[in-house]
């Protein structure tokens, strides 16, 4: 494995991960409890996610990731999630609100119905986690916000235009909320992927010619893999981090 960097200031720290089970989200837990940190994560994928924490067991780490079942377009189930974190790590310094749905879609055939499922899926959620867990992090007058976005949007992929309109709108949240906690020391900033092979990636959408594209316009030319995402992700989690907010970061190979 990469021989990463090592935070100091995450050892002990408690994370909240959504959509942590899997694909970029396993990396992120991973990489925390690599870290020394306390991580908790939720999902609706159970085997994934113990396959994650079993992982994380075998690699020898101090703490083993705490795993909730949760559907995020339940919104009370996710409040009682980050309830049960606080009370079984403690308080929580870093989210990171991850999980997503980038299934694809036609916007001829998007009912009223399906656009809140997509708004629901990749986005409500960001909001009520937020607010489930950054007054313990006003109080203790330090914390990091990690929004993942997507750079679909950017690019103006119309593959998904719910996901895209959802996603776009994690730069709102990241950008009002930095406002709103910076005065108490809680940073918030976005990370935003390129097109990672991840295996559900790999699975349903991966194609020859695609990579080709990626490949030709990505500055580097070679797959960006879900690890090297998460050390951005670490870096803004850590003290390193401690004077950015308000920022949205590419990690994309340099594509756009």
């Amino acid at each position: 494995m990469t021989a990463y960097a090592i935070y100091p200031s995450l050892v002990d720290r408690t994370v909240f991960i959504t959509g942590g089970a899997d694909g970029i989200g396993s990396a992120m837990v991973e990489q925390f409890a690599r870290q020394g940190s306390r991580v908790a994560f939720v999902d609706i994928n159970v085997g994934a996610a113990h396959a994650t924490i079993g992982r994380c067991v075998d690699a020898d780490v101090t703490h083993a990731p705490l795993f909730f079942e949760v559907d995020l377009l339940d919104i009370e189930a996710l409040r009682a999630a980050c309830a049960r974190a606080v009370a079984e790590l403690g308080g929580v310094s870093v989210l990171v609100n991850n999980a997503a749905s980038d299934d694809r879609h036609d916007w001829r055939d998007m009912t009223p119905e399906y656009f809140d499922n997509r708004i629901n899926t990749n986005l409500r959620h960001y909001v009520f986690a937020i607010q489930a867990l950054a007054p313990q992090m006003m109080d203790a007058g330090m914390g990091s916000i990690i929004n993942i976005g997507s750079s679909s949007y950017m690019m103006q992929e119309d593959m998904f235009p719910g996901y895209a309109i959802a996603k776009s709108a994690v730069e709102g949240i990241t950008r009002t909320m930095a406002r709103t906690f910076g005065p108490y020391g809680v940073r918030v900033n976005t990370v935003l992927p390129g097109w990672v092979p991840t295996e559900r990636q790999l699975t349903k959408w991966w194609t020859p010619e695609g990579e080709a594209a990626t490949m030709r316009d990505q500055a580097i030319k070679r797959r960006i893999t879900p690890d090297e995402f998460a050390q951005m992700v670490l870096f803004l989690a850590a003290d390193d981090g401690a004077a950015c907010t308000a920022q949205h970061y590419l990690v994309d190979g340099g594509r756009l």
